[in-house]
């Protein structure tokens, strides 16, 4: 599709699954960040959410991945040829990184010997027991992409941003409700 049949704006059904991984990621990164300034019962309920909301985030991004498949999502390109590459190269990045980050989450509790809790329903480890530097290993890893899929968040919101209050273009608009344009 060129910039000239392209559609003016993202389907429904994107606009929401985009906002929702946003939400979800954001929630995740601030609460893995946050949970050690709190008192030992508060923190097990923020890792539990986090877990939990973890899950949550999977299926949003199985559902993501799946409309993006399908001839039903409309995906407007970016303007010129230029931004248009760099956008595609900044959102393929950004569903590398979230993608991997959720097999590392798993691993990074079943590494560590425990069971993942999906709001109190505990997901045993499907591989037995690790060393604890395995354990580490793998928060590790876990930590440091999360670091990155958050440098790369931040340089999306400032690229909408940018071209929303510099350039005064459409590229914000597009993604928002459209109630909220």
């Amino acid at each position: 599709m060129n910039n000239a049949t392209a559609p003016a704006r993202y389907d429904g059904v994107s606009i929401i699954l985009h906002w929702a991984t946003a939400a979800l990621v954001v929630l995740q990164f601030g609460s893995a960040e946050t949970w050690g300034f709190f008192p030992k019962a508060v923190r097990h309920i923020m890792i539990t959410g986090h877990m939990s909301f973890g899950v949550i985030l999977t299926a949003v991004i199985a559902l993501r991945i799946l409309w993006r498949l399908t001839p039903f999502h409309s995906a407007p390109a970016a303007g010129t040829e230029l931004m248009d590459r760099a956008a595609k190269a900044m959102h393929h990045t950004l569903y590398t990184l979230i993608a991997a980050e959720i097999p590392l989450g798993f691993f990074t509790r079943w590494t560590d010997n425990h069971a993942l809790s999906f709001f109190g329903l505990l997901i045993a480890s499907p591989f037995g027991t690790f060393s604890k530097a395995t354990g580490g290993f793998v928060d590790e890893i876990h930590d440091l992409n999360a670091w990155l899929i958050m440098i790369l968040v931040a340089g999306h919101a400032l690229a909408a941003l940018y071209h929303h209050y510099l350039l005064r273009d459409d590229i914000l608009r597009r993604m928002l409700p459209r109630q909220a344009r």
